[in-house]
């Protein structure tokens, strides 16, 4: 797994890349809460674009920073996540809940 965070305003862009299992699970909750403890985050892109699988452990990060953000006001977003991620963020039900959209631009013009 490749991870990369960027702050735009009080946007965390987290662009992540590789299979997102159960053995990077852990190290990507802790990078991000560690991340949203320290900047003023109120929105939160996921950039999926280079991710070749998810598993029900990262869905469950995702999920949690989730419900963080939206408790205070906030929104999640993915963008460009692969065909196969696309299917298995379907059927989990995180796309009726997360907007999705072709890219980080028009994440950014949409949530903020």
């Amino acid at each position: 797994m490749r991870l990369d965070l960027e702050l735009i305003q009080d946007t965390l862009i987290v662009r992540l890349s590789g299979d997102l299992d159960l053995g990077v699970a852990d190290y990507l909750r802790d990078v991000l809460e560690d991340s949203l403890d320290r900047q003023p985050v109120k929105n939160l892109v996921f950039n999926l674009a280079g991710v070749s699988f998810v598993d029900s452990s990262v869905l469950g990060v995702l999920l949690g920073r989730y419900k963080r953000i939206s408790r205070n006001g906030g929104k999640v977003c993915v963008v460009k996540p692969q065909p196969q991620v696309h299917r298995i963020l379907e059927l989990s039900g995180l796309l009726r809940i997360m907007a999705e959209f072709p890219g980080e631009t028009d994440a950014l013009e949409n949530i903020g």
